[in-house]
């Protein structure tokens, strides 16, 4: 399992960097290992607003329709809008292709890498 030192993770499988006063934020390798082939990406609209622990955005895959949580309540900036057209990078780059860019806080605890990798060979 890819668990990148730098980033911070929910329990939902979700990482979190800050870039430029923004939150980036995608699935873990963990949560797209364990969806299977990613096949369609639903991305929120710029400016709409959600607090966290929201489904920002889901993933569809082979096996199933899988929420996206943010660990921040705050407003979308960005969207990754190349996801619509390959979701599969999701598989290929879990931690390359993110999802969306939020400015707000982060109000969800977050683990850092041991602490995720933890989480997962608990559950």
């Amino acid at each position: 399992m890819n668990t990148p030192e730098e980033l911070r993770y929910t329990r939902d499988h979700e990482w979190v960097k800050e870039e430029d006063g923004l939150y980036v934020i995608g699935i873990t390798d963990y949560a797209q290992d364990a969806l299977g082939d990613i096949v369609f990406v639903n991305l929120p609209e710029i400016d709409d607003e959600f607090d966290g622990g929201d489904a920002v955005c889901d993933v569809e895959s082979v096996k199933a329709v899988s929420d996206v949580l943010t660990p921040v309540t705050g407003k979308v900036v960005e969207i990754n809008e190349d996801l619509l057209d390959a979701p599969e990078m999701v598989n290929e780059d879990p931690y390359g292709a993110w999802f969306v860019k939020m400015e707000g806080e982060i109000t969800v605890d977050l683990l850092d890498a041991a602490a995720y990798e933890a989480h997962c060979e608990d559950n």
